[in-house]
């Protein structure tokens, strides 16, 4: 069954971000556009090169209004530890959220329960707290954050443009379609 257009489910979990212990709750990420990327575990080895360029391209999921999270089975203490052990991690700026409980990875149907580790899922939420988009990968199969902020673009035009809808590769400033019986075929 698809979690497409269904409502992220009450949460409040602790998480580390800039240096601090913080609280993220659903009331928290309602209100802006939000990814939330799980990852099975710190101190990993894919799970590093993906952060790592999710904080590299940081600053142009702000700009389009758009808080990233990234969320593993660990807790907020291994993520400072790791943070700290890490030049790579050292280097995130977004909320690193703990699902020591599963629970978060649960609702989000990415929990390999023999494993107690998380799937690499990416959710795309919208600010009505719904899942507007989102990929789930084997744990070997790195993602790409480019790929990801297009979808968060993709969903942002759509949203704002309900008449009109994204084809293959859209990025934003590019031609897009509007629906219509005239255009059946035609492509």
């Amino acid at each position: 069954m698809s979690l497409i257009n269904k409502s992220v489910p009450d949460f409040k979990v602790q998480a580390y971000h800039n240096g601090e212990f913080t609280e993220v709750s659903l009331d928290s990420i309602k209100g802006s556009w939000s990814v939330f990327v799980f990852y099975p575990a710190d101190f990993t080895f894919v799970c590093p090169t993906e952060l790592g360029e999710l904080a590299d391209k940081y600053e142009k999921f702000k700009e389009i209004g758009c808080e990233i999270y990234s969320i593993s089975t660990d807790t907020h203490f291994v993520h400072k530890a790791w943070a700290d052990a890490s030049e790579t991690i050292g280097k995130i700026k977004y909320p690193m959220l703990g699902d020591p409980t599963g629970k978060l990875s649960r609702d989000f149907e990415v929990m390999i329960e023999e494993e107690g580790l998380s799937l690499r899922g990416s959710f795309v939420i919208n600010p009505e707290g719904q899942i507007k988009a989102y990929e789930i990968h084997d744990n070997g199969i790195g993602r790409n954050a480019n790929e990801l902020l297009r979808k968060v673009q993709a969903a942002q035009f759509v949203a704002k443009h309900g008449d009109k809808v994204c084809p293959a590769s859209w990025g934003p400033g590019e031609d897009t379609l509007t629906p219509d019986i005239d255009l059946v075929g035609k492509l």
